[in-house]
């Protein structure tokens, strides 16, 4: 058996590929979504990894089923599919990137951001390309005394409930 070649992409294209995976998480509600650059100097397998959790076998299934499916749709298949039977821990492996998707006991478990903590920690709008720019302006802050108001005239509205008291016979001393 020969071995598979593996063609390396563009590094532009490898990350709309890791972007794909991430909506993909967030669709089928992946929890913990971290996206791992591997240094270069230790990772000749691969570029990225792509580490989520799911709360039980079945939605860590769901969320391999989704990536699986959004890249094939994107005309992309995995070298290489491992876990999904368990659903402890499914392995899906692109070449420039590996999609790890993990039961809450597993991830813990393995700590794969523990095991390549030199790898440097991206957030999904660093994957995507979008540029960081200034952070949306917030609302002004409301002063503590308009809601303590506010909160005043909330509770006069609500109705009062009424408790029955039962009667005390109450005995005076002498």
């Amino acid at each position: 058996m020969r071995p598979r070649k593996t063609k390396r992409m563009a590094k532009n294209e490898v990350r709309q590929q890791v972007a794909l995976v991430l909506a993909a998480a967030e669709s089928k509600k992946a929890e913990d979504v971290a996206v791992l650059q591997l240094p270069k100097e230790s990772s000749a397998f691969t570029d990225f990894f792509v580490v989520c959790s799911g709360a039980n076998p079945r939605q860590v299934q769901a969320i391999a089923d989704e990536v699986d499916e959004r890249l094939s749709k994107a005309g992309f298949e995995p070298n290489h599919r491992e876990g999904y039977e368990v659903g402890e821990w499914i392995l899906l492996d692109y070449v420039d990137f590996v999609v790890h998707i993990f039961n809450e006991n597993a991830r813990k478990y393995y700590d794969l951001e523990r095991l390549w903590k030199s790898a440097k920690k991206l957030e999904p709008a660093e994957v995507s390309g979008a540029k960081k720019g200034k952070p949306a302006a917030k609302a002004p802050a409301r002063k503590t005394a308009t809601r303590r108001v506010a909160a005043k005239k909330v509770a006069r509205k609500a109705p009062r409930k009424t408790i029955a008291r039962r009667a005390v016979k109450r005995t005076r001393k002498k």
